[in-house]
């Protein structure tokens, strides 16, 4: 869904409230907990300390620095400005489980539908995505010349750092098979974010190569490669903090979601047909499905996620936000010719390869365990307490390669796997495919091992420390 260009949006709001109770003041009458008291209970510096009482007893503090972001408190508390984001993350500390929008209905008596409240938080995440590479274009038939492709994509903002700001989009965003490049990889770079868009225009000007070279204008974002995966469509790229602040210092890295399920909310927010940052929104239409994907000349099966949101060519790297505005997966493929019909990249393999990129440099490293599995009496489970169904499947072993770490922990063929247990964690195994989002956490130093029924009785393999040798470059 990268699209090659040739030469609804919704409003985003800054939500902040202004916050001038003194002691003894009851914010909201809602269903839940409600804010009893404000005060500040000690200052060091420019940084005050407040504590706010809820109804139900709780308590909880958290600092305000003066002057902070250039605002020297104009509003709010004694004259200090305090934001809805703010006090929606302190809340979760002590009322955990809340959601965004139960939390300004019942607390803050702010109504507004879910759907504007998670879009409008997830915009301030939100960027489009514009590659070069140098491509071989053939002006007659016995001749052909150099020149810069471009080619557009979406992205979600992942980390906010001091030095740098990390990006996450797809893989087929920033790497090109037609490029005449060794690396393949994009030569340059730009983003922009969401309420300061703009686009490449000529200057007129050839590089080294003979080939055109693009303005971005005061909004793009110069942008670097950091690492990805191939075999997880997934990549990382950064810019300087100081200049994605400079062009917006609201800018917020997205958050995960815990799951998802099937007819869930799946907000898609990308930049279709380079025709700007965009909305569209449906639900998770089945929670797992292998779809075949040819992201670098090399035709791979791609565990996904199927929605019914449209998206477009540019959509690819985009953010799936649930109702919360949480981050539920990444966009990357369509059904060209039935638009209730996409994918996006699932939340766990997004999460755990982004994770495991940035912790080794660039590569994504995982362990090989040496069994094969095999699946069967899959069915449906409803949970009426929790509302929600799953699949879940018996995973049995069907080979263990011999010298391998699981041969080394004892597993056997016929091995039921109940689950996974990686330092002292337990990780239920209902899925063939739970086993392998989970090997992309594992580094060196984890201490491995699995529950399996064998023989009519659950059994818990001898333990392996995993080494620095065990884990290996994946594509």
């Amino acid at each position: 869904m990268k699209n090659k260009k040739s030469i609804f949006v919704a409003i985003l709001i800054a939500l902040s409230i202004m916050l001038t109770c003194l002691s003894g003041c009851i914010i909201s009458t809602g269903n839940g907990p409600s804010i009893e008291s404000i005060e500040k209970t000690s200052s060091v510096g420019l940084v005050d300390t407040y504590t706010i009482t809820y109804t139900d007893g709780s308590t909880y503090n958290f600092e305000i620095t003066n002057g902070k972001d250039g605002i020297d408190g104009e509003d709010g508390i004694d004259g200090i400005d305090i934001t809805v984001n703010e006090l929606y993350d302190e809340y979760l500390k002590t009322h955990p489980n809340t959601s965004y929008e139960a939390f300004l209905k019942d607390v803050l008596e702010i109504n507004v539908s879910s759907n504007t409240i998670s879009i409008n938080k997830a915009l301030q995440s939100s960027a489009k995505v514009y590659t070069e590479f140098t491509e071989n274009y053939r002006v007659s038939p016995m001749h052909t010349t150099k020149e810069t492709a471009l080619y557009l994509g979406s992205a979600v903002v992942y980390k906010v750092d001091t030095n740098y700001t990390y990006f996450i989009t797809n893989y087929h965003v920033i790497y090109d098979a037609n490029s005449v490049d060794q690396s393949k990889f994009a030569k340059r770079i730009v983003c922009y974010l969401y309420g300061s868009e703009g686009g490449p225009t000529s200057m007129g000007s050839k590089d080294e190569n003979g080939c055109t070279q693009y303005d971005y204008g005061s909004y793009g974002i110069e942008c670097e490669y950091v690492g990805g995966s191939v075999t997880a469509d997934i990549a990382i790229v950064k810019a300087l903090t100081s200049s994605v602040k400079a062009v917006n210092e609201n800018v917020q890295p997205i958050t995960f979601a815990s799951g998802y399920h099937v007819g869930d909310t799946a907000i898609a927010i990308g930049n279709p047909e380079g025709e700007g940052i965009s909305v569209t929104q449906g639900v998770v239409s089945i929670d797992n499905e292998y779809i075949n994907l040819s992201v670098d000349g090399t035709t791979r099966s791609y565990r996904s996620i199927r929605i019914d949101t449209s998206i477009y060519s540019g959509s690819s790297g985009g953010g799936l936000f649930d109702v919360d505005g949480k981050l539920i997966g990444i966009t990357n493929a369509g059904d060209g010719e039935d638009q209730n019909v996409n994918y996006a990249i699932p939340l766990e393999i997004v999460k755990s390869a982004v994770e495991n990129i940035m912790y080794y440099g660039g590569n994504a490293k995982k362990i090989t365990l040496g069994i094969e599995v095999l699946s069967s009496n899959s069915k449906y489970v409803f949970d009426a307490e929790k509302g929600y169904g799953k699949i879940v499947e018996t995973v049995t072993i069907s080979k263990v390669n011999e010298g391998s770490i699981s041969s080394t922990m004892g597993l056997n063929v016929n091995d039921v796997i109940v689950s996974f247990v990686v330092n002292d964690v337990e990780y239920n195994i209902n899925r063939n495919f739970n086993i392998g989002d989970i090997l992309l956490t594992i580094r060196a130093g984890n201490v491995i091992s699995f529950k399996v029924k064998r023989g009519g009785e659950v059994v818990q393999t001898t333990a392996y420390t995993v080494l620095d040798t065990d884990l290996s470059v994946v594509a």
